[in-house]
């Protein structure tokens, strides 16, 4: 299995660990989102609270430039460790939510 395929099958995994979680109130489902073709892969949460709208992503990866970037990290603990307890490298995960010149100071995320 190459590195590409590995990886998008380790990020899908957590992912979807995270889409079985219920939110602790509102009626909202988690939706995952895989788009392996473009390597994007997304948790969405949608649904009603408090008589007003939820919706919008909870997470959003991309695997590119031989990495995998985390664009949108919305989880209390942060993706980055479960990529990194299943097997990604530390060092081939960017945080793209940061600015460039705090990203290499997250190395030991």
């Amino acid at each position: 299995m190459d590195t590409t395929t590995r990886e998008q099958d380790i990020v899908k995994q957590v992912i979807q660990r995270y889409a079985q979680f219920k939110p602790s109130h509102g009626d909202i489902r988690l939706d995952t989102v895989f788009d392996d073709a473009q390597n994007r892969y997304a948790l969405m949460q949608v649904g009603w609270d408090r008589g007003r709208r939820v919706r919008g992503n909870l997470i959003y990866v991309t695997l590119n430039e031989g990495k995998v970037w985390v664009e949108y990290d919305g989880m209390e603990q942060g993706i980055s460790k479960d990529l990194i307890a299943a097997g990604i490298p530390p060092e081939r995960i960017v945080l793209a939510f940061l600015p460039e010149e705090q990203t290499a100071a997250t190395a030991c995320i």
